[in-house]
């Protein structure tokens, strides 16, 4: 096996990986993954013991047991950067021996459930709803970056995407790959179901102008648009597309379930969306227990 150099693999001091500040034995097989470092503990209180508890920047991590049921819960902050560090960081968990630093023969797939909040593209998706990704469509261009197969992009999906939507020549290649079927069919009951968009900001990239003008400024119209064999747009977030590619390249089982907080054509937000996220950590607990 290859040993992978010290600058490529970075550990802390105590063997830890260098950003999650994780050892192996700190992370279960399940792990929930949540934007906001203060939805850790709201999902951690359903522990019935909480077996490690640690933070570096704005990754904290909670693992612990639900009956015989272990799960940990790490915060990711937010944008596909963060999560191309904790997938990989994952990974290295799980599939690499930090102390030989080479990759194990026999590998280990993690179930990760991203829990967030979005917004709708569609007016018959309500506030306060629950949005379950069937895939994540990536103009963050993260995956572009690894020698990765096509193969794990749906790429007939992908060219429609691009020959509706005209895709502007400025704008980094888009991607689109299917989640897990097999937490698809854990989390489907209750849910409603479309592709995910994930762009690589927050105000220019989804289409909000303040005072920059977007480039594409009907953006959103064209997504709302957009359909393809019954496949459409359903929300805007910024973590699902890289989740879904480099967690399928990687060999991991993923999925995305989001609060709906917004609708973006109906121009409404959620009255209480602190309830409707909270309602949400219920139902996916329940679900992975």
């Amino acid at each position: 096996m290859e040993r992978i150099a010290e600058s490529e693999l970075v550990l802390n001091e105590n063997g830890s990986v260098y950003h999650l500040n994780l050892l192996p034995e700190n992370i279960a097989d399940t792990i929930i993954l949540v934007g906001d470092q203060g939805r850790v503990g709201k999902i951690s209180q359903y522990f019935d013991v909480l077996e490690y508890s640690g933070q570096k920047r704005e990754f904290l991590t909670h693992t612990g047991r639900i009956g015989s049921k272990r799960l940990s819960v790490l915060s990711t902050g937010i944008g596909t950067d963060n999560i191309d560090i904790v997938i990989n960081e994952l990974d290295a968990l799980v599939n690499i021996d930090l102390d030989s630093r080479t990759a194990r023969s026999e590998t280990k797939s993690l179930n990760l459930i991203r829990l967030g909040t979005s917004g709708s593209l569609q007016e018959d998706l309500p506030v306060d709803s629950f949005l379950l990704s069937t895939h994540g469509i990536g103009f963050d261009g993260v995956l572009n970056y690894y020698a990765v197969s096509r193969e794990i992009e749906d790429a007939e999906l992908t060219d429609e995407f691009v020959r509706q939507m005209n895709w502007h020549e400025d704008f980094p290649r888009p991607y689109i790959v299917k989640g897990s079927e097999k937490l698809f069919d854990l989390l489907k009951d209750g849910t409603h179901h479309g592709m995910t968009a994930t762009a690589n900001g927050f105000y220019g990239p989804q289409g909000r102008q303040l005072r920059l003008k977007a480039r594409v400024a009907d953006l959103n119209e064209r997504l709302m648009k957009f359909n393809y064999n019954g496949h459409r747009i359903t929300n805007f977030e910024m973590e699902t597309s890289a989740l879904f590619g480099l967690g399928k390249a990687l060999g991991h089982e993923c999925a995305t379930v989001c609060a709906i907080i917004a609708n973006r054509f109906r121009k409404e937000y959620s009255k209480n969306h602190d309830l409707s996220v909270e309602q949400l950590i219920g139902f996916v607990v329940d679900r992975l227990t």
